[in-house]
């Protein structure tokens, strides 16, 4: 889409007062009646910004998706899930006829996994689900630690899991995957929200680019979450004490290290260091030669299984250092 930028002659009225005069077709697609109030905000870069909203109230949306041309309840999922991420307050889901049975089910799963929503109204062809969280009282910083805990945990006990044999323990990290999962719909969720209300933004006391890199900072902890379940899953296939004790301690010192690594991306993050997250991208160094050392027989029963956990190991802690890189970006 092109457009152009339009001149304005600055104009000096009465002793002290400086105005100029609005776009008339901005006006018009607003609905701007004089003595009507707007917002003005100033910028960090110097610029200006003209808003007709003086609150997030009118950047109302809302989304509708008609059951009948939506066979496939997973398909269903994925589109109130996008529809959340995007920062719809208002979704709708409607039919001609009666709702099958899986498709009301959907939307219950859809409105407990994710955070903020509620089933407002409810008919045999129609319901209403709307957002009932305050972006204000969910800071992003908040959300970014508990999904830090939260993979610290994951990542633990999947390893633990394997060294124990524990496999009950290993299902309850696969079971953790929806809970770091909806916290990372939320920030999702929040950075579309803010990256279009600029309002919301300086409530929030942050930056377009800060949001943009808590999105990012989330995924990638999102996807670190999904490597501890991958370790879960790969635990419940293996017979621990079939596994060689070298073998054993190998993975564990590759694994301490991705953890360290983890826990120095948060520390770069909280203390705004550029030195230690410097630090951390440097370390996957060492994170790779542990990992390389690890030598699985040919003939081990669970080489394939071994494979997948050790690779899981390095990924988590490559993520960490992604995570340092954008911790860097952000502060130059």
């Amino acid at each position: 889409m092109s457009f152009n930028i339009e001149a304005r002659k600055v104009q000096k009225t009465g002793g002290s007062s400086f105005i100029i005069s609005l776009p008339k077709e901005w006006i018009n697609r607003h609905e701007i009646k004089a003595k009507d109030t707007i917002g003005i905000l100033s910028q960090p870069d110097g610029n200006l910004l003209i808003t007709p909203y003086m609150s997030s109230e009118k950047n109302i949306k809302e989304k509708v998706f008609d059951a009948e041309e939506i066979k496939d309840p997973d398909f269903l999922f994925r589109l109130l899930i996008g529809a959340y991420i995007m920062g719809y307050n208002v979704i709708k889901v409607i039919s001609s006829r009666k709702f099958d049975s899986d498709i009301k089910h959907t939307v219950r799963v859809f409105s407990k996994i994710t955070i903020g929503t509620e089933i407002e109204e409810e008919s045999e062809n129609y319901i209403k689900i709307k957002d009932l969280v305050d972006p204000t009282e969910i800071p992003f910083e908040k959300t970014i630690k508990r999904m830090y805990i939260l993979a610290n945990g994951m990542h633990e006990d999947a390893l633990k899991a394997l060294e124990t044999g524990d496999k009950a323990l290993a299902k309850k990290v696969i079971e953790s995957d929806d809970d770091i999962d909806r916290l990372n719909w939320l920030v999702e969720r929040q950075a579309h929200i803010v990256l279009r209300d600029i309002i919301l933004c300086q409530k929030l006391d942050i930056t377009l680019d800060d949001a943009s890199n808590y999105k990012f900072i989330s995924r990638f902890l999102e996807r670190i979450g999904d490597h501890a379940v991958k370790i879960a899953k790969n635990v419940i296939l293996i017979d621990y004490q079939k596994i060689d004790k070298e073998l054993y301690n190998n993975i564990m010192k590759a694994s301490e290290i991705s953890l360290e690594l983890l826990n120095m991306s948060l520390d770069a993050w909280l203390q705004k260091d550029l030195n230690l997250a410097n630090e951390n991208i440097e370390s996957i160094k060492k994170l790779t030669k542990a990992c390389n050392a690890i030598k699985i027989s040919p003939n081990s029963e669970y080489l394939v299984e071994i494979g997948f956990i050790i690779e899981s190991i390095r990924r988590t802690g490559e993520y960490s250092s992604d995570i340092s890189e954008i911790i860097i970006n952000n502060l130059i």
